[in-house]
């Protein structure tokens, strides 16, 4: 992706503009735009993490030096914005108000596109449902899905804390001086704020919510696609810790937006990053080589410049999805997600009954289970005791390409080993995970994970994903368990693009426990997030021939 050339010309910045809502409270924006009498399109950008960086400056003045009049805005409630901050609920309006506020400036041709990242990104899709008719284009970078696709537990996470309280008052509160590690060890979670030494509202509202209700779908956007007729370019990372909406949203809006002509109009960015996208060439222990880095603020701009200024650059004749694929570590170009010739194939959890730990018997298979085999593994799950999850403590990244060879030499962790592979094999798109399980528990998790074994030990973590008991049928049909009965679970891995080289091993851990990515469920079945109880799980895991527990990846033909 080449840097889209433009001429540049001189910026003129005004600070702290007014921008009236429709209840009277006023936003506070900083206007970018070209000093000149020429009418241009506007792009709005509204956040909650203060509009006066250095990279907004930055990435202001860039737009703006290209022609374009930028609004950069802080949110009701945050900065030197009016109003109360409740995330989410009021940026629906919010949003409506102020790319109609930008349509309406004597310097704007009357075209508005939106862009941000993370939170910056879900809004927009909540002010699009508003349907503004000067939006006529969306960049959605890292968005967030709706309540509980992330997160199936029917509570917040405990990260999620931390981003409350970053978030909480007008400014960003130093997250670096709070110890993280102790306070998401409290029980109960309910009052898990008080830790942080001041009370937080927002986080205890959610726990009283502790299932997909009205109150959440006040805020959901994903069952909404067939409302929308806007062309939006989709970017994540395949370490994003909110990956799983981006992917989503691309296929929500192809197959269902309210046009053809939509429907035609998105693309999709994946790229071998973090949350904080294409910064660098090496996350954690991986370096993913000199490509993986691009000119993405440029492509941006084309994305720009076709459907607010029409100018006709090409981009909407390239193929609508660009991935990279790690491993091999190149970029490549393909025309729908998931891959049209991918083979979903399963690859079945098989043991001699001992596949506790990464020295157990636990085996990874194309070939079904037969009869005679050992049909299941055990192991206990202690919620005093979890399995880590390896991240750091503060909201910022959850999760790597991490190592998790060590964590696999406990006995709750169940691995499952494919042989060294005979030649290189490539999994791109989304993974899942059929689990028959049954435990001694009226609630409990199940946990997956997708490694990439080296011929040196190394166990990268590619992608994982969890179910909760009580929401096996659906986060808005909570049902307990009855112990000792084996049931069907469906585990979401999310997505991933990566070759398996030759020599590497394909490995599947099962656990009960990601902690503290996920809180713990603590087996006893009482209401969510307002115990301190717990008992220890006897988990039974089955790969018999009646039950034949296994992951699907999907394979890529070489």
């Amino acid at each position: 992706m080449s840097r889209a050339r433009s001429e540049t010309r001189e910026v003129m910045v005004q600070r702290d503009v007014r921008v009236p809502m429709r209840d009277g409270i006023t936003l506070s924006a900083d206007v970018y735009r070209p000093r000149s009498e020429e009418k241009v399109p506007a792009i709005v950008v509204r956040t909650p993490y203060g509009k006066t960086s250095d990279e907004i400056d930055a990435t202001a003045r860039f737009f703006a030096s290209r022609g374009y009049g930028v609004v950069y805005m802080d949110v009701r409630g945050r900065g030197d914005s009016d109003g109360e901050f409740v995330p989410y609920r009021n940026e629906g309006r919010d949003g409506y108000d102020s790319i109609e506020w930008a349509a309406a400036q004597p310097w704007c041709s009357g075209a508005v596109g939106t862009m941000g990242a993370s939170y910056l990104a879900r809004i927009q899709w909540l002010a699009a449902l508003h349907h503004p008719p000067h939006l006529k284009a969306m960049i959605s970078i890292v968005s967030p899905s709706d309540p509980f696709v992330e997160w199936p537990t029917g509570v917040p996470t405990p990260h999620h804390l931390c981003w409350l309280y970053m978030t909480s008052g007008r400014v960003m509160q130093n997250v670096d001086v709070i110890d993280w590690e102790r306070i998401y060890w409290h029980l109960p979670l309910e009052t898990m704020d008080e830790l942080t030494g001041k009370s937080l509202p927002h986080w205890r509202e959610e726990i009283r919510h502790p299932q997909l209700d009205d109150w959440w779908k006040e805020i959901c956007y994903q069952d909404r696609f067939h409302e929308l007729d806007l062309p939006v370019l989709h970017i994540s990372g395949w370490y994003d810790d909110e990956q799983v909406g981006t992917p989503l949203n691309y296929m929500g809006m192809v197959r269902h937006a309210a046009t053809e002509r939509a429907r035609r109009s998105q693309k999709l960015i994946m790229g071998p990053w973090p949350h904080r996208i294409n910064r660098s060439t090496r996350l954690g222990e991986i370096d993913f080589g000199p490509e993986s880095v691009i000119d993405l603020l440029g492509y941006q701009l084309r994305w720009f410049d076709y459907w607010l200024k029409g100018k006709e650059n090409g981009i909407m004749d390239e193929p609508p999805v660009r991935i990279f694929v790690m491993g091999e570590n190149r970029w490549r170009e393909e025309e729908d997600w998931p891959l049209p010739d991918t083979r979903w194939t399963r690859y079945y959890l098989r043991s001699g009954g001992r596949a506790n730990s990464r020295f157990g018997d636990g085996r990874l298979c194309t070939d079904p289970p037969a009869e005679g085999e050992a049909p299941f593994d055990r192991f206990r799950y202690d919620p005093a005791d979890p399995v880590p999850y390896i991240t750091e403590m503060t909201s910022a990244q959850i999760g790597g390409p991490d190592d998790y060879s060590a964590v696999e030499r406990r006995d709750d962790v169940l691995v499952y080993t494919t042989p060294p592979l005979e030649e290189d094999l490539e999994v791109t798109g989304p993974v899942r995970m059929e689990l028959f399980a049954s435990t001694s528990a009226r609630d409990t998790d199940f946990m997956a994970k997708l490694l990439d074994v080296w011929p040196n030990g190394f166990a990268q973590r590619l992608t994982d994903g969890m179910v909760r008991g009580r929401f096996r049928k659906g986060m808005d049909r909570p049902e307990l368990l009855e112990p000792g009965r084996v049931y069907r679970f469906e585990i979401d891995l999310w997505n991933t693009s990566h070759v398996f080289k030759k020599g590497h091993r394909i490995r599947v851990e099962i656990a009960s426990s990601a902690f503290p990515k996920y809180d713990r469920n603590l087996n006893t079945g009482a209401p969510l997030g307002r115990s301190t109880d717990m008992e220890v799980a006897e988990q039974t895991v089955y790969h018999s021939k009646q039950y034949p527990s296994a992951i699907i990846l999907p394979v890529i033909s070489r």
